[in-house]
């Protein structure tokens, strides 16, 4: 009994431990893991740091109106407000600090004026009508303000400043029926805010500024070299056959990057459109929406590239090799256009006159010549048989459904005898509650041996890569002309190859290249 028992206590005590070694391991791991990603988080972009210093500093010189009693004196409880300021305000960039401090000071500023206008009207009236007053006054101008932000232009560029209205509008309005001097109150609470947004405004304009306008611009640079990189990767993988994880992600990341942009830029564009000139370049805003929706064309067909990797009819690769040099070239030239105007952009230089060069045309002629060169590859070995069976599959079709309404199976000539034998061991495993999904089953079946039976060619699934290769290189023309539209409205530099001196060529940008507004954009 005695060794029972001390039996079990060692088995508790060894049970203990190794939860507790347990434990401590999750923690070292979790703990390594938080240190891992606080440290890969600030490497991804130091600036971050530098703004988490700087909303740390805002809120010490915001707090400083609590924490002094001069200060507190003059502001009273209503510091707070400037506090919530700081806090909701300052953002990671100078254009969405002031896209937010200008619409929470504009909103606040014509609530209280409203506000004040009703207090006027009530000041001499009865607490019944004053009730009824204020009831309907909210009543309307909270379905008015809701109603007004479901507009395109207000939801873009004036969303928050109505929310913000509302919100004050229905504090000051409701609270003066049972408050005295509400007035004072609402000039308190408007100095407070002030307070807030200027503090958001020093720190985010004058000390180490982080542009929406820099990073719209260099999101750009960074689609054009992925798109740039996916294009190569992708050419290499087709005729070389060697598919690797690696390869794989560097071709997805680059169109996935251009695909998944449209929000991003139209937000950067619309911060972007709120800050002051900090250069000599214009920021054309408006052309860089304009230059990512025609990325984002440009990007539709590398994907479709990248689909003709991914088909179930691969061409054989001794077809392939047949056409490898022109293709390999002809992506190399796209590649290297792409990463030229990068580099302009990069440099704020206008790109080269002879950005499509004579090697492009020399690879595009190179193709087709290899093309016409194979004719018998591309039309099959027995073109009338294969004509004929494509002609007859309409009117197979045909049988087949009528076949299939009367409740009967759907055999396919080539292969009769394999899926009648395939029906009949079906029907004894299942039984007749399984007809309806057996019918299912063999549709894809027999349909895909249908296709492999038809005497198709075996250079027909490299004509579509070739198109699409073919496609990429008309699109780049589309491509090029908006950076060049960017760098003419943007006075980017004139391009000189040996760089000695700096000419600066700016013309008068269109009437509507300055407004503070988003375009209408063209669906893509």
């Amino acid at each position: 009994m005695e060794m029972n028992g001390n039996g079990k206590t060692d088995m508790v005590k060894s049970n203990r431990e190794g939860c507790l070694l347990e434990f401590s391991g999750k923690v070292k791991r979790f703990s390594g893991r938080f240190w891992r990603d606080i440290w890969k988080v600030g490497q991804d972009d130091p600036r971050r740091l530098i703004h988490a210093v700087k909303v740390g500093v805002s809120l010490t010189l915001v707090s400083l109106l609590y924490l002094m009693d001069p200060l507190f004196k003059g502001t009273g409880s209503n510091a707070i407000w400037a506090v919530m300021t700081v806090v909701v305000v300052l953002e990671f960039t100078a254009g969405a600090t002031l896209y937010k401090g200008m619409n929470r000071g504009l909103g606040t500023l014509l609530a209280g004026s409203l506000a004040f206008l009703i207090e006027f009207i009530t000041a001499k009236s009865g607490k019944v009508f004053h009730a009824v007053f204020i009831g309907a006054v909210v009543f309307l101008i909270g379905a008015v303000c809701t109603y007004m932000r479901f507009f395109p232009y207000i939801k873009k560029n004036y969303d928050y400043g109505v929310v913000i209205f509302l919100l004050t509008f229905n504090l000051l309005t409701v609270s003066s029926y049972r408050v005295e001097d509400v007035l004072k109150i609402a000039h308190d609470r408007f100095f407070t805010i002030v307070i807030g947004c200027a503090i958001c405004l020093f720190m985010t304009l004058l000390v180490f500024p982080i542009w929406s306008s820099e990073d719209l611009h260099n999101s750009t640079v960074g689609k054009l070299e992925g798109l740039a990189k996916s294009i190569e990767a992708c050419v290499n993988e087709y005729f070389n056959d060697s598919e690797t994880k690696e390869q794989e992600d560097l071709i997805y990341k680059g169109y996935k990057a251009v695909l998944d942009s449209k929000s991003t830029d139209e937000t950067m564009a619309l911060y972007a459109s709120w800050e002051p000139t900090h250069s000599r370049h214009r920021f054309p805003w408006q052309q860089y929406v304009k230059v990512g929706a025609v990325l984002r064309q440009f990007g539709y067909t590398v994907v479709a590239l990248h689909g003709c990797l991914q088909t179930e009819i691969q061409a054989p690769q001794s077809v392939r090799v047949l056409f490898k040099d022109p293709c390999i070239r002809l992506a190399r030239e796209v590649t290297k256009a792409l990463n030229e105007l990068a580099n302009s952009m990069r440099n704020r230089q206008h790109c080269s006159p002879e950005i499509l060069s004579d090697h492009l045309q020399e690879a595009l002629q190179d193709l087709n010549t290899a093309i016409k060169s194979q004719p018998r590859l591309f039309l099959g070995s027995n073109s009338n048989q294969a004509t004929n069976m494509l002609a007859f599959a309409p009117a197979h079709a045909a049988h087949h459904n009528k076949q299939e309404k009367d409740g009967g199976g759907v055999p396919t000539p080539n292969v009769k005898a394999d899926l009648s034998t395939l029906r009949e061991w079906k029907s004894k495993k299942m039984g007749e509650q399984g007809k309806e999904n057996e019918r299912k089953m063999l549709r894809p079946q027999s349909s895909k041996i249908v296709i492999t039976s038809l005497d198709f060619s075996e250079a027909l699934p490299f004509a579509a890569f070739a198109s699409l290769l073919v496609e990429v290189v008309a699109r780049l023309d589309n491509v090029i002309e908006e950076v060049e539209e960017l760098g003419r409205i943007g006075c980017y530099k004139e391009y000189d190859p040996e760089d000695n001196k700096i000419v600066v060529k700016c013309e008068k940008p269109p009437p509507d290249v300055t407004q503070n507004q988003l375009p209408t954009h063209a669906s893509d």
